[in-house]
C-alpha cells in the first residue's frame, strides 16, 4: 500500500512538472508570437497584429477619407446662401452629435468617472464653442481654402497662449516657424482679397478669433490632463455637453434659433443630413489622428495631416468653382515651411538621424553605380 502511494505521488509530481513545463513553453511561444508592442487601434478596431506599413496606410487612409468628407460637407452646407447666417446653428447640431457620440463611447468603454473639475470644463466648453462656432461661421464669409490655411497656422496663437498662460520660452527655430506662418498667412489672405469677389474682412476676423481660442484651449487642455490624468472621452463629453447648452442659450437669447430651425426644417437633407455626416466624420477623424500620433509620433502625424489639408484645398478648387492665382501656391508653401520648422525643432535628434541615414544611403547608391559604370567601361 505504501509502495502504491509512493508510486502515485511520483506520477503526480511527474504530471505537475510536465504541466508546468508545458505552461512555460506556452508562455515562451506566446512571447515569441506576440512581442511587447504598443496597441494600435483604428478607433475600436485593433490593428496591432498588422505590419507597420499596413498600420500606417490604414490610419492615413482613414484620416484622409474622414477629413476630406468633413471639409467637403462643410463647404457644401454653406453653398446654400440662405444658410450662411446660421453657422452657429450648425455648430449646435455638431455639438449635440459630439455629445451623443461621447456618451456612447463612455458607455462602451464603461468609464463614467469625472476627474477634471466642472469649473475647468466650463472654461474648456467656452473655448471650444468659440473655436468651432467662429470657424464654422467664417466659412460663410471666406473661401474654404483661406479658412484651411488659417487653421494650419494654429502654432501662432498656441505659442502666444503658452507664453502667457504657462510661461514657456521658445528657440529661434520656433520663432522662425511662426514668422513664416504669419508672412504666408498675410500673403494668402491678400491673394484671396484680390481675386475673390466674395471676400469679406468679417470672415478674417472670425477665423482669427477662432484661432486665438484654439491656442488657448490647447494649453488649458494640456494643463488639465497633466494635473488630473483625464481621458480624451471624458474631455469630449463634458466640453461639448456644456458647450451645447452655451450655444443653445445664446441662440435663444439672440433670437436666431427659430429662424435657423425653420430653415433647416424646410431643407432637412442639405442641413441636418449633411450636418450629421459632417459631425460623424469630424469625430472619427479626431480619433484616427490621435491613434496615428500614438503609433508613429508627431512628425508622421503632422506630415499626413498637412498633406490632407493640401489635398483638401486642391479638391476645393476642383469641386467648387472659385478664382485662382499662383500666389496661393507659394504663400501656402511658406506656411508649410513654417509647420516643418516647428516640427523639426521638436524632433531635431530623430530628424537629424533620418537625414543622415538618407544621405548615407544616397551616397552608397551613387558609389555603387559609379563602380558598376567603371566595371562596364573596363570590360568594354
Amino acid at each position: 500500500m505504501t509502495r502504491y502511494m509512493s508510486m502515485s505521488d511520483t506520477l503526480r509530481q511527474k504530471n505537475a512538472v510536465e504541466s508546468a513545463c508545458a505552461v512555460s513553453m506556452d508562455e515562451k511561444v506566446a512571447k515569441k508570437k506576440d512581442p511587447e508592442k504598443p496597441s494600435v487601434k483604428l478607433w475600436f478596431l485593433d490593428i496591432s497584429d498588422f505590419g507597420r506599413t499596413s498600420q500606417f496606410l490604414l490610419l492615413s487612409t482613414a484620416i484622409f477619407v474622414a477629413y476630406l468628407i468633413y471639409g467637403y460637407l462643410q463647404e457644401l452646407i454653406f453653398r446654400l446662401k440662405e444658410f450662411r447666417p446660421f453657422g452657429w446653428y450648425l455648430t449646435l447640431v455638431q455639438f449635440l452629435c459630439y455629445l451623443l457620440f461621447g456618451l456612447l463611447e463612455m458607455y462602451v468603454r464603461k468609464n463614467f468617472t469625472r476627474k477634471i473639475p466642472l469649473k475647468t470644463y466650463a472654461l474648456l466648453a467656452f473655448l471650444t464653442v468659440a473655436t468651432m462656432g467662429l470657424s464654422n461661421t467664417s466659412v460663410g464669409y471666406l473661401n474654404y481654402p483661406t479658412q484651411v490655411i488659417f487653421k494650419c497656422c494654429k502654432l501662432i496663437p498656441v505659442m502666444v497662449g503658452s507664453i502667457l498662460i504657462q510661461g514657456r520660452r521658445y528657440n529661434c527655430l520656433d520663432v522662425s516657424a511662426m514668422f513664416c506662418m504669419v508672412i504666408g498667412l498675410i500673403l494668402f489672405t491678400l491673394a484671396d482679397s484680390s481675386v475673390s469677389p466674395n471676400f469679406n474682412t468679417y470672415g478674417v476676423i472670425l477665423i482669427s478669433l477662432a484661432l486665438c481660442a484654439d491656442g488657448a484651449i490647447g494649453n488649458v487642455q494640456e494643463k488639465a490632463m497633466k494635473q488630473h490624468e483625464a481621458s480624451n472621452t471624458e474631455i469630449v463629453f463634458y466640453s461639448y455637453g456644456i458647450g451645447f447648452f452655451y450655444i443653445l442659450i445664446g441662440l435663444l437669447l439672440s433670437g436666431n434659433f427659430f429662424p435657423a430651425f425653420d430653415f433647416c426644417r424646410e431643407h432637412p437633407i442639405q442641413t441636418y443630413g449633411y450636418g450629421l455626416l459632417f459631425s460623424i466624420s469630424g469625430y472619427i477623424g479626431v480619433a484616427f489622428v490621435l491613434s496615428l500620433v500614438k503609433a508613429f509620433g508627431a512628425l508622421i502625424a503632422v506630415t499626413v495631416t498637412t498633406c490632407r489639408k493640401a489635398i483638401t484645398i486642391v479638391l476645393s478648387f476642383l469641386f467648387f468653382s472659385k478664382p485662382f492665382t499662383f500666389q496661393y501656391v507659394w504663400s501656402g508653401l511658406l506656411v508649410v515651411l513654417g509647420i516643418y520648422l516647428n516640427v523639426y525643432s521638436k524632433n531635431r535628434a530623430s530628424m537629424d538621424q533620418v537625414i543622415c541615414d538618407t544621405v548615407s544611403r544616397v551616397e552608397t547608391c551613387l558609389k555603387s553605380k559609379k563602380s558598376n559604370y567603371r566595371n562596364i567601361l573596363v570590360e568594354v
